[in-house]
C-alpha cells in the first residue's frame, strides 16, 4: 500500500478538578482501544467512539491512499484528574507504538484538550510533545480537541495544526475530522506551511456561558469563521477554545488559535482581531440562572407552556456526578405532575428495578452506593413502569447516530414524575434517554434533565431557547464560580476578577 504513514493516538478525558480521579476501569468503560480495534470501531455505521475521530479516518479513507498506524484512543466520561501513574502508562503505550510503527509521515492526536493529571496539568501537551518527537521536523502533528479544551503553549507549538470544534452545543464534531483530514492533505502536498499563533485572554466564563448559537462566545466564532472565509488565501484554520474552567489549571482561558498558510503575520493580525473582540464582551458572558424556590414554582404552573429544565450543577458532561438529588427532592415534596426527570446514576437502584420488574411497587432509594457530600440520599415510593438494556441510538443532537451504552436502566413513576435510572454516568442529552422507554416528551409538562447545554441539540423540537431555564442547583459544575474554592486559576480572571486587565499583543493589525 502506499500513501503517507499516519499513526493514530489520543486520551479524550474532560478534567473537572473535584471530580474523583479517573482510573483505568472509568475509561474502559467508555473505550480503550489499540491497534485494529481502532480502524473497525471508526469505520462502523454507528461509531461509539469519537466523532471527530472516526471522521477523520473515513475522510483519509475516502481521499486517497493512506497508511494507518493505530496505536491506542482511550476515552473517559468526564471525570476528575486523570491518575498519573496510569497517565504515564498510556504514554508509555503511545511510546512503544510509535517505535514500533518506524517511520512516519505524520500523527494523529485525537484529545479532548482540557485534561489535567494528579500529578501534571498538561498531559495533553505531552500526548502532542510525544506526537512530534516521533513524527520528526518533517512529519506533521495535526490535532483535533473540544472547544471546552484549555490550551498550553505547548499544544501549540509542538504540533502543526489545532482543529477545534465549533458549535456548542456539539454537533459538529464529524464535520472537524473532515476539516483536520483534508487539511492534512493539503500540507502533505505542499499547499500550505502551517504557522499558529496562541493568545490566552484572562476570562474564564462558566460552561453555561459558551454557547454559540447566541451571546458573545458565539459571536467570536461566527466572526472568525467570516474572517477566515475572506481570508481563505492566507488563513487555513480558526480554532477558538472557551476553555473548561472547573479543571482549574494554569492553562485556562478563553484561546484563539489561528493558523496561517505560510505567513505568520497574517495570523498574528487575525488573532489579535478576534482577542480584542472577545474582550471587549466579556461582561455579557454571565448569566442569570433561576434559583431553585423559583423553578419549583415554575414546574407547578398549569397556564403555560412546556419547559425545560437544566439541573446545572449536576451535569456529568462536566464532571458532575449524576446523583444530586436536590432538585428532584423538592419537585416531589411541592406535588408537581406529568414531569420526566432524567437521568440518575445509580446502578443499584436501576438493579433493584431491573429485579423487581414492570408494574412492581418499590421504595426507590437513591444514592444507598458510597458518593459525595452532594449526594444526598432520597426515598420515594415508586412504580417500575420502563427496563431497558440502555443500548440506544442517538437521535438528535451530540449523539445522533452514535452508539450509547447507558447500562441497564429503568423508568420509575414516582408520585407526579417519572424519573430515570441509568447505569453508566452521562448527561442527558437525546430524546432517546426517555423514548427507549416508550415516554412521550412533547406530552410532558416539564422535563428536567442532568445537562449543561448538549440537550439543547437533543431537545430542540420540543424547546426552543425561551422555554429552556437553566436552575442554580448544587453540584460540582455549580455555574455559580465564586462558590468554589480555586486553587490554580490564573488570576485575576474575568468574571471572578472584575478588575482583570488584557492588553494585546504587540502584533500588526489589518
Amino acid at each position: 500500500m502506499t500513501g503517507p504513514r499516519v499513526a493514530i493516538i489520543g486520551v479524550w478525558l474532560e478534567s473537572n478538578r473535584q471530580a474523583p480521579v479517573a482510573k483505568e476501569d472509568d475509561f474502559r468503560s467508555l473505550y480503550w482501544l489499540e491497534g485494529d480495534a481502532i480502524l473497525e470501531a471508526a469505520r462502523a455505521p454507528q461509531p461509539y467512539i469519537l466523532g471527530e475521530a472516526a471522521a477523520f479516518v473515513k475522510t483519509m479513507d475516502a481521499t486517497g491512499p493512506w497508511q494507518p498506524v493505530p496505536i491506542l484512543l482511550a476515552a473517559c466520561h468526564p471525570h476528575g484528574p486523570v491518575d498519573g501513574r496510569l497517565m504515564d502508562q498510556m504514554l508509555g503505550i503511545m511510546r512503544a507504538g510509535l517505535e514500533k510503527a518506524g517511520p512516519l509521515d505524520a500523527v494523529y492526536v485525537a484529545n479532548h484538550g482540557a485534561m489535567i493529571a494528579t500529578d501534571r496539568d498538561d498531559p495533553d501537551g505531552e500526548i502532542i510533545a510525544l506526537a512530534r518527537e516521533f513524527a520528526g521536523p518533517k512529519g506533521k502533528v495535526v490535532v483535533t480537541l473540544d472547544l471546552h479544551g484549555n490550551i498550553s503553549e505547548r499544544m501549540v507549538e509542538e504540533c502543526d495544526l489545532i482543529v477545534g470544534y465549533r458549535t456548542n452545543p456539539h454537533v459538529d464534531m464529524t464535520e472537524r475530522g473532515e476539516e483536520a483530514a483534508l487539511s492534512f492533505r493539503l500540507i502533505l502536498a505542499g499547499l500550505a506551511d502551517p504557522k499558529a499563533v496562541l493568545i490566552r485572554l484572562p476570562l474564564t466564563p462558566a460552561p453555561v456561558g459558551l454557547l454559540t448559537g447566541s451571546g458573545p462566545y458565539g459571536d467570536m466564532i461566527d466572526y472568525g469563521t467570516r474572517r477566515r472565509a475572506e481570508l481563505a488565501g492566507d488563513i487555513l484554520n480558526v480554532s477558538i477554545f472557551g476553555g473548561f474552567v472547573f479543571a482549574d489549571s494554569d492553562k485556562n482561558g478563553v484561546a484563539i488559535i489561528v493558523t496561517a498558510r505560510n505567513d505568520v503575520t497574517r495570523a498574528q493580525m487575525l488573532a489579535r482581531e478576534i482577542a480584542e473582540r472577545g474582550w471587549a464582551q466579556r461582561e455579557t458572558f454571565k448569566k442569570r440562572l433561576v434559583p431553585l424556590t423559583e423553578a419549583v414554582t415554575l414546574a407547578r404552573q398549569r397556564n403555560r407552556p412546556a419547559v425545560i429544565f437544566a439541573d446545572t450543577g449536576d451535569n456529568p458532561g462536566g464532571g458532575g456526578t449524576g446523583r444530586t438529588t436536590e432538585l428532584l427532592a423538592a419537585l416531589h415534596q411541592s406535588g408537581v405532575e406529568n414531569v420526566l426527570y432524567g437521568s440518575f446514576f445509580d446502578p443499584p437502584l436501576a438493579a433493584a428495578a431491573h429485579q423487581a420488574g414492570i408494574g412492581a411497587k418499590l421504595r426507590a432509594c437513591f444514592n444507598t452506593a458510597p458518593g459525595l457530600p452532594c449526594d444526598a440520599p432520597f426515598e420515594a415510593d415508586a412504580e417500575v413502569v420502563g427496563l431497558h438494556d440502555g443500548t440506544i441510538v442517538g437521535r438528535l443532537g451530540w449523539a445522533q447516530g452514535r452508539t450509547l451504552r447507558l447500562g441497564p436502566s429503568a423508568a420509575l413513576r414516582i408520585g407526579g414524575m417519572t424519573v430515570i435510572v441509568i447505569s453508566d454516568r452521562m448527561q442527558t442529552l437525546d430524546p432517546m434517554f426517555f423514548e427507549m422507554f416508550g415516554l412521550d416528551i412533547g406530552a410532558a409538562h416539564t422535563v428536567i434533565v442532568k445537562s449543561r447545554g448538549h440537550f439543547r441539540a437533543g431537545f430542540i423540537p420540543w424547546f426552543p431557547p425561551e422555554r429552556v431555564h437553566e436552575i442554580d442547583s448544587e453540584g460540582l459544575t455549580s455555574p455559580v464560580l465564586e462558590r468554589r474554592q480555586w486553587h490554580r486559576l490564573p488570576r485575576p480572571s474575568y468574571p471572578l476578577d472584575e478588575t482583570a486587565e488584557w492588553s494585546p499583543p504587540p502584533w500588526p493589525t489589518f
